[in-house]
């Protein structure tokens, strides 16, 4: 786990030196143990070590192929390196880590060599002999990689700050996106808040050679799901699930440094920390934040599963000035804002500090298999298709009316509902994910009409039809990895975890697994019970308060705070925010003082946004 840089196309290498290096200082935290730079006429390429498997300088980087073909820089881990190892007999390796694997890959297979790999990753080759440029980015975008173009020059890094810190590219706004923003928590890629920097879509590559810029894409969760579970019984699918789901964590667990696990007491922690202890001999290292605030905390159910698994179980319990003196920090580390990254912060920072590397975490779970209440929604929604046969101008203003009698959160989205032309998952799914309603959006940016959705837009590509139809279940969870899951989960993730150099790794985003759950049928994934599917294959192995427990997921008590501990730092950034030109000041500070006086109708979310946009604008002084 690492962070990466480089710059292709600068005709000096001492510019490139000098603007390679700003780059990699930028994101030295994600590498504390070493780092490295390779620069030759038109390539440089820097690296910062956070070193995971093999900790000798074997595992240095920018780090070259035998015949000193090929350089890498590489930011992730193959989990499944030592079985490729094997296939690679004529290759005389030097080290023991993965990364002179995939050198070894590339060697024999090409850029085809991706299709070997199991794990997360991003990493730029550079090929001296075809004087080509590859840069790959993880099926599931578990881990980031940036890239800018400027007059021929690319850029590129593990963070938009390590693009930023070239000076090479201008701090700018990307006006265009804060629609998207404003209405998703988070800006889809490729795009992303600065003008003219662009994120690598996962399963996609980059290759550039003789002035030819080109981007592929070489996998998608629609077009590899499996057809394996087609005529299977219910049981024998659940074994299927359970061995590659034990497969999936039991990979993970290589490390040649101290590791643990997150523990919220849901299924899917649970699950991730009970498999851990069935496969190791030691005890599990589990971490929980717990609240004073008793509605938030999940304490005691963490408690009953580190029990169960006799886990090396730490407690550490957040109250608001804990929380209001890291929040700085916190806030400080996001590399592009969203409303989710200091609750990522807070558990990596506390566990990191516990002398931990490595964690892993149940990220993925209510994706691959029906955890949201969007996927019950669905089936509803598509039970119900009978009511779009009433003409939408009748359906809207019933809608209307609704909403304008129970003025709160649910039935406006309620009236878009009954106001659209139809309940394809094209049209319902952005509602589950919209946090912004669209007449805050366009009061807030003062703008008469919103733009295209921007969810819908990688819908339209993420489900276009290709052969056989998906199950609608499977179809709900493409839609949520392709956007909630990779634009906010795994990105807040990744900047949160690495600004504390700490490595996170995601089981139940093992590709095998996703194929798999992908191609079954609704009827043996129907929530039933909170993810029937997973719990039924897991046996025994969890506790039953743990599986019949309400549904809380990892939040803290933003609305609470957001007007006590935390109002002084929200309300400074609401007033600098409201003096920003794309933004209706007037309107936002009017909004700002209604959430002050309990209005119902004005959300902490749509506050605390606003307070976590002017904090990283003046931070990377982007200018607006």
């Amino acid at each position: 786990m690492c962070g990466i840089s480089g710059i292709y196309g600068l005709k000096s290498t001492e510019s490139a030196h000098r603007y390679l290096s700003l780059m990699n200082d930028a994101i030295a935290h994600r590498g504390p143990d070493d780092e490295g730079l390779f620069i030759e006429e038109k390539i440089a390429l820097g690296h910062r070590r956070l070193a995971i498997l093999d900790l000798s300088p074997a595992g240095h980087q920018p780090m070259f192929d035998h015949s000193d073909q090929l350089c890498i820089v590489f930011n992730g881990e193959i989990y499944n390196f030592k079985e490729i190892r094997k296939e690679l007999v004529n290759y005389p390796f030097k080290s023991q880590n993965d990364t002179e694997v995939i050198l070894a890959a590339y060697l024999t297979w090409g850029k085809d060599c991706l299709h070997k790999f199991n794990g997360m990753f991003s990493f730029a080759l550079w090929d001296k002999k075809n004087k080509e440029l590859f840069i790959a980015r993880d099926r599931l975008g578990i881990k980031p990689l940036y890239y800018s173009l400027q007059n021929d020059v690319l850029l590129f890094s593990s963070e938009i700050r390590g693009i930023l810190a070239s000076g090479l590219v201008r701090r700018e706004i990307n006006k265009s996106v804060l629609q998207e923003y404003f209405s998703y928590q988070t800006v889809h890629a490729p795009n992303t808040l600065i003008k003219d920097v662009f994120m690598l879509m996962p399963g996609h590559y980059l290759s550039v050679k003789e002035e030819k810029f080109e981007i592929q894409r070489w996998w998608s969760p629609r077009e590899n799901y499996s057809v394996a579970s087609e005529g299977k019984k219910y049981e024998e699918v659940c074994k299927d699930v359970h061995s590659l789901l034990y497969n999936a964590v039991e990979r993970r667990l290589i490390s040649d440094v101290p590791f643990g696990a997150f523990l919220s007491g849901g299924i899917d922690s649970s699950a991730v920390v009970g498999l851990m202890s069935q496969i190791q001999s030691q005890k599990v290292k589990t971490f929980t934040i717990v609240f004073d605030e008793e509605e938030f905390s999940e304490a005691k159910f963490a408690r009953l599963v580190a029990n169960k698994f006799g886990t090396d179980h730490h407690e550490f319990r957040l109250t608001p000035d804990d929380f209001l003196r890291e929040l700085p920090e916190a806030l400080a580390s996001l590399d592009h804002p969203s409303g989710d990254g200091p609750n990522s912060y807070t558990v990596s920072k506390i566990t990191r500090n516990a002398g931990i590397t490595m964690a892993l975490s149940g990220l993925g779970g209510d994706e691959i298999f029906a955890g949201y209440p969007v996927f019950n929604r669905s089936l509803k929604l598509q039970a119900q298709n009978w009511l779009y046969n009433i003409p939408q101008p009748l359906r809207q203003f019933a809608g209307n009316i609704y909403s304008g009698i129970k003025k709160d959160t649910s039935s406006a989205k309620m009236s878009q509902v009954l106001s659209l032309k139809d309940v394809s998952l094209r049209n319902t799914f952005p509602l589950s994910r919209q946090v912004g309603l669209p007449n805050y959006v366009k009061s807030i940016l003062g703008i008469p009409t919103l733009g295209s959705d921007a969810m819908q837009n990688v819908l339209d590509i993420e489900l276009a039809p290709n052969g056989k139809e998906l199950p609608l279940l499977s179809q709900v969870s493409i839609a949520e990895i392709t956007s909630y899951m990779q634009n906010v989960l795994l990105r807040d993730t990744d900047q949160m975890s690495m600004a504390v150099a700490l490595e996170v790794r995601v089981p139940f985003l093992d590709y095998q697994l996703v194929e798999y759950v992908l191609g079954i049928s609704d009827e043996y994934k129907k929530p039933i019970i909170p993810k029937k599917l997973l719990v039924d294959s897991l046996g025994d192995l969890l506790p039953h308060e743990v599986v019949h427990r309400p549904k809380m997921g990892f939040v803290f008590p933003w609305e609470v705070w957001l007007r006590k501990e935390l109002k002084p730092l929200c309300d400074q950034s609401i007033r600098n925010l409201a003096k920003r030109e794309f933004i209706q000041g007037d309107y936002l500070l009017t909004t700002w003082q209604r959430f002050l006086n309990g209005d119902k109708q004005v959300r902490w979310l749509d506050m605390w946004l606003c307070t976590v946009l002017e904090n990283w604008m003046e931070k990377n002084q982007i200018n607006s």
